[in-house]
């Protein structure tokens, strides 16, 4: 094994991700000599302890990330502004700060003026996931064969950028580097739409009467039942996904609007041709990802 990319590495939440990262570490030597756990909840922070994932478990944020040379936001987007301004005056000068957000123009909008001079900010996104959260749902091998986007600026010191590109390489994933913008604009369409749709879904057969709801339960087909298992997800995570990415995603919900109503309107004139062509797409789509072995 290589020396440790870093001395200590400080995670700033231990859910789904935070704890798999915590897990990959303590798997392997070459990633940590030190790994420090921070949650919010005193009953995280117990869970943590009693699964043995982390080195030091702290309940402060400030003194969490203090000597740290890595410093990892696992919290939901719309708590990094608080969070760094609690943590900016105690980093290290030199760390790395970097994150697991799956918006990122926000994340340079809310960390980037709080950073201080000398600490490097290298925003970053494993595209990797479960339904379930919480420190009992990560795992080691949840970032093998995954994706992770890296979305520097002009600005970013280019070696900081190579230690988060290792961290995540050592993690197991594939590394793509994307700017912020293009990043949101791709993952509104990938993740955050098709989230949208499924809590839509859901809601939706919620309001039906309740002698009809129980039927829909009863006979939920595969298409359905992989609708819950996406709407199942962490509401808080997902609530400030949406309101984070807010101009990409209603550009995307707009463009998806226009389709549905197009394909709605040739189901109700029997326009044959049309509803095929629309499967036939969805079937192409359907292959590109396996070829790319992404299905």
């Amino acid at each position: 094994m290589a020396e440790p990319l870093f001395d200590r590495l400080c995670l700033l939440g231990v859910g789904l991700i935070g704890s798999s990262i915590a897990r990959v570490a303590r798997q392997r030597s070459d990633i940590a000599r030190t790994v420090v756990a921070h949650a919010k909840t005193p009953a995280t922070l117990d869970r943590v302890r009693e699964l043995g994932i982390a080195d030091v478990v702290e309940a402060d944020a400030a003194r969490a990330v203090e000597g740290a040379d890595c410093v990892v936001f696992c919290v939901p987007v719309g708590a990094n502004a608080a969070v760094m301004a609690s943590i900016a005056p105690h980093l290290k000068p030199g760390a790395i700060v970097t994150d697991v957000g799956s918006t990122k123009m926000s994340v340079f909008r809310d960390l980037a003026p709080l950073t201080p001079k000398g600490v490097h900010l290298v925003p970053a996104h494993p595209m990797a996931g479960t339904e379930f959260s919480g420190p009992d749902a990560g795992f080691a091998e949840l970032f093998q064969g995954r994706y992770v986007i890296i979305t520097p600026v002009a600005e970013t010191d280019p070696a900081a950028v190579e230690k988060v590109r290792e961290l995540w390489n050592r993690c197991g994933s594939m590394i793509e580097t994307m700017d912020p913008a293009t990043h949101d604009k791709v993952v509104a369409i990938v993740s955050h739409l098709p989230h949208l749709l499924a809590f839509t879904i859901c809601s939706t057969a919620d309001d039906l009467a309740e002698e009809t709801k129980e039927q829909v339960l009863k006979f939920a087909a595969s298409g359905f039942r992989d609708f819950t298992r996406i709407a199942s997800s962490d509401p808080t995570m997902w609530r400030d996904v949406f309101l984070n990415n807010r101009e990409a995603l209603l550009e995307m919900l707009a463009r998806f609007t226009e389709d549905s109503q197009a394909l709605g309107r040739a189901v109700r004139w029997g326009e044959a041709g049309f509803i095929e062509d629309r499967i036939q797409r969805g079937r192409k789509i359907r292959k590109g990802l396996i070829d790319r072995k992404q299905a």
